[in-house]
Protein backbone atom coordinates (compact mmCIF):
# COMPACT_ATOMS: atom_id res chain seq x y z
CA UNK A 1 0.00 0.00 0.00
CA UNK A 2 1.34 3.43 -0.94
CA UNK A 3 2.38 5.61 1.99
CA UNK A 4 -0.06 8.45 2.72
CA UNK A 5 1.17 11.90 3.70
CA UNK A 6 -1.10 14.73 4.89
CA UNK A 7 -1.83 17.31 2.21
CA UNK A 8 -0.35 15.21 -0.61
CA UNK A 9 -1.87 13.02 -3.26
CA UNK A 10 -0.24 10.99 -5.95
CA UNK A 11 -0.90 11.59 -9.63
CA UNK A 12 0.77 10.79 -12.95
CA UNK A 13 2.22 12.93 -15.69
CA UNK A 14 1.30 12.36 -19.35
CA UNK A 15 4.31 10.09 -19.78
CA UNK A 16 3.25 7.97 -16.81
CA UNK A 17 5.82 9.36 -14.36
CA UNK A 18 4.57 9.64 -10.80
CA UNK A 19 4.04 13.11 -9.42
CA UNK A 20 2.97 14.34 -5.99
CA UNK A 21 0.71 17.35 -5.57
CA UNK A 22 0.64 19.28 -2.32
CA UNK A 23 -2.27 21.46 -1.24
CA UNK A 24 -3.68 22.98 1.93
CA UNK A 25 -7.04 24.38 3.07
CA UNK A 26 -7.04 27.61 5.06
CA UNK A 27 -10.09 29.66 6.07
CA UNK A 28 -12.20 27.51 3.77
CA UNK A 29 -9.94 28.13 0.76
CA UNK A 30 -8.23 25.19 -0.96
CA UNK A 31 -4.75 26.30 -2.06
CA UNK A 32 -2.59 24.31 -4.50
CA UNK A 33 1.06 24.41 -3.45
CA UNK A 34 2.63 22.72 -6.46
CA UNK A 35 3.62 19.37 -7.96
CA UNK A 36 6.82 17.58 -6.94
CA UNK A 37 8.76 14.58 -8.11
CA UNK A 38 8.87 12.81 -4.75
CA UNK A 39 6.56 12.26 -1.81
CA UNK A 40 9.00 13.57 0.81
CA UNK A 41 9.39 16.98 -0.86
CA UNK A 42 5.64 17.37 -1.30
CA UNK A 43 5.12 16.50 2.37
CA UNK A 44 7.74 19.02 3.45
CA UNK A 45 6.03 21.74 1.36
CA UNK A 46 2.72 21.00 3.06
CA UNK A 47 4.33 21.25 6.53
CA UNK A 48 6.02 24.54 5.62
CA UNK A 49 2.69 25.94 4.43
CA UNK A 50 1.09 24.91 7.73
CA UNK A 51 3.82 26.67 9.71
CA UNK A 52 3.59 29.87 7.66
CA UNK A 53 -0.18 30.08 8.00
CA UNK A 54 -0.13 29.45 11.75
CA UNK A 55 2.89 31.55 12.74
CA UNK A 56 2.97 35.29 11.93
CA UNK A 57 6.71 35.42 12.62
CA UNK A 58 7.21 34.04 9.10
CA UNK A 59 7.61 37.24 7.09
CA UNK A 60 8.46 37.64 3.42
CA UNK A 61 12.06 38.40 4.33
CA UNK A 62 12.31 35.00 6.04
CA UNK A 63 12.09 33.08 2.77
CA UNK A 64 15.15 30.97 1.94
CA UNK A 65 16.11 29.56 -1.44
CA UNK A 66 16.63 26.19 0.22
CA UNK A 67 12.90 25.94 0.93
CA UNK A 68 11.11 23.51 -1.41
CA UNK A 69 7.98 25.69 -1.18
CA UNK A 70 8.02 27.94 -4.28
CA UNK A 71 8.56 31.61 -3.45
CA UNK A 72 5.41 32.62 -5.33
CA UNK A 73 3.32 30.34 -3.10
CA UNK A 74 5.13 31.65 -0.03
CA UNK A 75 4.00 35.21 -0.85
CA UNK A 76 0.43 34.05 -1.52
CA UNK A 77 0.25 32.32 1.88
CA UNK A 78 1.75 35.21 3.86
CA UNK A 79 -0.61 37.71 2.24
CA UNK A 80 -3.66 35.49 2.86
CA UNK A 81 -2.63 34.98 6.49
CA UNK A 82 -1.97 38.70 7.16
CA UNK A 83 -4.58 40.40 4.98
CA UNK A 84 -7.37 37.81 4.85
CA UNK A 85 -7.68 38.03 1.07
CA UNK A 86 -6.62 35.13 -1.14
CA UNK A 87 -4.80 36.31 -4.29
CA UNK A 88 -3.30 33.64 -6.60
CA UNK A 89 -0.39 35.83 -7.80
CA UNK A 90 2.57 36.86 -5.58
CA UNK A 91 1.03 40.05 -4.21
CA UNK A 92 1.28 41.52 -0.72
CA UNK A 93 -1.35 44.13 0.06
CA UNK A 94 -0.98 47.51 1.71
CA UNK A 95 -3.72 50.10 2.21
CA UNK A 96 -3.31 52.20 -0.96
CA UNK A 97 -0.84 50.11 -2.95
CA UNK A 98 0.53 46.61 -3.20
CA UNK A 99 3.82 44.83 -3.76
CA UNK A 100 4.22 42.33 -6.58
CA UNK A 101 7.12 39.95 -5.90
CA UNK A 102 8.87 38.79 -9.05
CA UNK A 103 11.55 37.17 -6.88
CA UNK A 104 12.91 37.59 -3.33
CA UNK A 105 15.15 40.38 -4.61
CA UNK A 106 12.88 42.07 -7.13
CA UNK A 107 9.67 43.77 -6.00
CA UNK A 108 7.33 46.03 -7.96
CA UNK A 109 4.91 48.57 -6.47
CA UNK A 110 1.48 49.26 -7.96
CA UNK A 111 -1.53 51.40 -7.09
CA UNK A 112 -4.36 49.51 -5.44
CA UNK A 113 -6.50 50.35 -8.51
CA UNK A 114 -4.43 47.80 -10.45
CA UNK A 115 -5.11 44.98 -7.99
CA UNK A 116 -7.88 43.34 -10.03
CA UNK A 117 -5.71 43.20 -13.16
CA UNK A 118 -2.57 41.81 -11.55
CA UNK A 119 -4.42 39.36 -9.34
CA UNK A 120 -5.43 37.58 -12.55
CA UNK A 121 -2.36 38.30 -14.72
CA UNK A 122 1.05 36.89 -13.89
CA UNK A 123 3.96 39.23 -14.60
CA UNK A 124 6.88 37.70 -16.48
CA UNK A 125 10.35 39.05 -17.14
CA UNK A 126 12.70 38.69 -20.10
CA UNK A 127 15.84 40.73 -19.63
CA UNK A 128 14.56 44.10 -18.46
CA UNK A 129 11.23 43.65 -20.26
CA UNK A 130 8.18 43.09 -18.03
CA UNK A 131 5.03 41.72 -19.63
CA UNK A 132 1.86 39.72 -19.09
CA UNK A 133 0.12 37.23 -21.35
CA UNK A 134 -3.24 38.66 -22.35
CA UNK A 135 -5.56 37.39 -25.10
CA UNK A 136 -2.73 35.33 -26.56
CA UNK A 137 -0.32 38.27 -26.80
CA UNK A 138 2.55 39.54 -24.70
CA UNK A 139 1.50 42.92 -23.28
CA UNK A 140 4.21 45.20 -21.93
CA UNK A 141 3.59 46.50 -18.42
CA UNK A 142 4.64 50.00 -19.54
CA UNK A 143 2.03 50.05 -22.31
CA UNK A 144 -0.65 50.40 -19.61
CA UNK A 145 0.77 53.88 -18.99
CA UNK A 146 0.74 54.89 -22.65
CA UNK A 147 4.46 54.20 -23.04
CA UNK A 148 5.32 52.85 -26.50
CA UNK A 149 7.44 49.73 -27.04
CA UNK A 150 10.27 51.76 -28.62
CA UNK A 151 10.32 54.35 -25.81
CA UNK A 152 13.62 55.09 -24.05
CA UNK A 153 13.75 55.68 -20.31
CA UNK A 154 14.93 59.20 -19.53
CA UNK A 155 14.05 60.45 -23.00
CA UNK A 156 10.44 59.35 -23.49
CA UNK A 157 9.44 58.62 -19.90
CA UNK A 158 10.90 58.78 -16.43
CA UNK A 159 10.26 57.75 -12.84
CA UNK A 160 9.72 60.79 -10.63
CA UNK A 161 11.40 59.29 -7.56
CA UNK A 162 14.11 57.51 -9.56
CA UNK A 163 12.79 54.05 -8.67
CA UNK A 164 12.03 52.06 -11.83
CA UNK A 165 10.25 49.42 -9.73
CA UNK A 166 7.71 51.93 -8.43
CA UNK A 167 4.93 51.65 -11.03
CA UNK A 168 2.34 53.77 -9.27
CA UNK A 169 0.75 56.25 -11.65
CA UNK A 170 1.97 59.32 -9.80
CA UNK A 171 5.56 58.12 -10.20
CA UNK A 172 5.51 57.71 -13.99
CA UNK A 173 5.93 60.74 -16.21
CA UNK A 174 5.41 60.25 -19.94
CA UNK A 175 7.62 62.79 -21.67
CA UNK A 176 6.98 61.86 -25.31
CA UNK A 177 3.67 60.26 -26.24
CA UNK A 178 4.02 60.40 -29.99
CA UNK A 179 6.11 58.75 -32.70
CA UNK A 180 9.16 60.79 -33.65
CA UNK A 181 8.62 63.53 -31.06
CA UNK A 182 11.37 64.54 -28.63
CA UNK A 183 11.20 67.14 -25.87
CA UNK A 184 14.02 69.60 -25.37
CA UNK A 185 14.59 72.83 -23.44
CA UNK A 186 15.18 76.10 -25.27
CA UNK A 187 16.10 79.05 -23.03
CA UNK A 188 13.90 77.73 -20.27
CA UNK A 189 10.96 76.86 -22.52
CA UNK A 190 9.84 73.36 -23.45
CA UNK A 191 10.00 72.74 -27.20
CA UNK A 192 9.54 69.69 -29.42
CA UNK A 193 11.85 68.32 -32.10
CA UNK A 194 10.53 65.86 -34.68
CA UNK A 195 12.80 63.20 -36.14
CA UNK A 196 11.94 60.60 -38.75
CA UNK A 197 14.13 57.69 -39.82
CA UNK A 198 14.54 57.09 -43.55
CA UNK A 199 18.03 55.77 -44.32
CA UNK A 200 19.21 57.78 -41.33
CA UNK A 201 17.59 60.26 -38.95
CA UNK A 202 16.16 63.41 -40.53
CA UNK A 203 14.95 66.41 -38.55
CA UNK A 204 11.43 67.27 -39.66
CA UNK A 205 11.32 70.49 -37.66
CA UNK A 206 11.06 72.11 -34.24
CA UNK A 207 7.70 73.11 -32.77
CA UNK A 208 6.21 74.92 -29.80
CA UNK A 209 3.60 72.32 -28.87
CA UNK A 210 3.48 68.55 -28.67
CA UNK A 211 0.36 68.48 -30.84
CA UNK A 212 2.03 70.46 -33.64
CA UNK A 213 5.03 68.13 -33.47
CA UNK A 214 2.85 65.01 -33.66
CA UNK A 215 1.03 66.36 -36.71
CA UNK A 216 4.32 67.40 -38.33
CA UNK A 217 5.50 63.80 -38.05
CA UNK A 218 2.28 62.62 -39.74
CA UNK A 219 2.76 65.15 -42.51
CA UNK A 220 6.34 63.94 -43.06
CA UNK A 221 5.07 60.36 -43.30
CA UNK A 222 2.47 61.40 -45.86
CA UNK A 223 5.05 63.24 -47.95
CA UNK A 224 7.48 60.30 -47.90
CA UNK A 225 4.79 57.83 -48.90
CA UNK A 226 3.66 60.11 -51.72
CA UNK A 227 7.29 60.32 -52.91
CA UNK A 228 7.59 56.54 -53.02
CA UNK A 229 9.49 55.92 -49.77
CA UNK A 230 8.13 52.53 -48.76
CA UNK A 231 8.54 52.14 -45.02
CA UNK A 232 6.11 50.91 -42.39
CA UNK A 233 5.64 54.20 -40.53
CA UNK A 234 3.15 54.36 -37.67
CA UNK A 235 1.24 57.62 -37.63
CA UNK A 236 0.20 59.54 -34.54
CA UNK A 237 -3.36 59.64 -33.31
CA UNK A 238 -4.03 63.02 -31.73
CA UNK A 239 -6.83 63.14 -29.21
CA UNK A 240 -9.10 66.10 -28.51
CA UNK A 241 -8.89 67.52 -32.02
CA UNK A 242 -11.81 67.68 -34.42
CA UNK A 243 -11.22 66.80 -38.06
CA UNK A 244 -11.32 70.48 -39.06
CA UNK A 245 -8.89 71.51 -36.29
CA UNK A 246 -6.50 68.77 -37.37
CA UNK A 247 -6.77 69.84 -41.01
CA UNK A 248 -6.08 73.50 -40.18
CA UNK A 249 -2.95 72.62 -38.22
CA UNK A 250 -1.82 70.09 -40.83
CA UNK A 251 -2.05 72.75 -43.57
CA UNK A 252 -0.23 75.44 -41.59
CA UNK A 253 2.61 73.32 -40.23
CA UNK A 254 5.86 73.51 -42.15
CA UNK A 255 8.32 70.64 -42.41
CA UNK A 256 11.95 70.56 -43.54
CA UNK A 257 12.52 70.93 -47.32
CA UNK A 258 14.96 68.01 -47.02
CA UNK A 259 12.03 65.73 -46.29
CA UNK A 260 10.15 67.06 -49.31
CA UNK A 261 13.08 66.15 -51.57
CA UNK A 262 13.42 62.55 -50.42
CA UNK A 263 12.06 59.99 -52.87
CA UNK A 264 12.02 56.24 -53.10
CA UNK A 265 14.70 56.43 -55.76
CA UNK A 266 17.09 58.69 -53.81
CA UNK A 267 16.64 56.66 -50.65
CA UNK A 268 17.49 53.45 -52.53
CA UNK A 269 20.63 55.03 -54.01
CA UNK A 270 21.84 56.25 -50.61
CA UNK A 271 21.07 53.00 -48.81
Amino acid sequence: MAKKVAGVYETSLKDGTKSYRASITFRGKHIALGSFSDLETAGTVYKQAQEILSDSSFSLSEYKKSMPLPFEKYVVLVNFRDKGLYIPTPIYLEKKYFFYYLSPGHTLIFDIDDLFYYSSHKIMKRGSHLFVADYGSQISILSRYGIKSYAVKGRDYRFANGNANDLRYENIEVLNRYHGVRQYADRGFLKYKVIIHVNGDFVVGKYNTETEAAIAYNKAVDVLRKNGVCKNYMQNYIEDLSASQYADLYTSIRISPKIMKLTGETVTKDA
